[in-house]
């Protein structure tokens, strides 16, 4: 599976539409949006809504996260924005501050 890859050096201020699954390792403001997985990893600042099959963080999410399958915030991992999902997993020493939906 390919990978759109945003990397550590890259700040983007707008909106991605990809097909692929998302990888941010730099600085994102605006909106994330993809049919496949979205990885925030360690060094990643994002700051939009984020939309995808998966989400994963592990840097930094300012925003709303709606994920048809899951989303995950690992113990690194900070986030601030409510979440849409029908499952969530949040790890121990994660940083999570919103609203959860898991539907119905």
């Amino acid at each position: 599976m390919a990978n759109t890859t945003i990397g550590s050096s890259i700040v983007i201020e707008g909106e991605i539409t990809s097909q692929e699954a998302v990888v941010v390792q730099g600085t994102v403001k605006g909106k994330i949006e993809t049919s496949q997985s979205v990885f925030v990893e360690n060094s990643a600042t994002v700051e939009a809504d984020v939309t995808g099959e998966s989400v994963e963080v592990s840097g930094n999410v300012t925003g709303n996260v709606d994920a048809q399958t899951r989303v995950e915030i690992k113990a690194e991992g900070s986030m601030v924005g409510d979440v849409k999902s029908p499952r969530i997993l949040i790890a121990d020493g994660a940083r999570y501050k919103g609203s959860i939906d898991m539907g119905q």
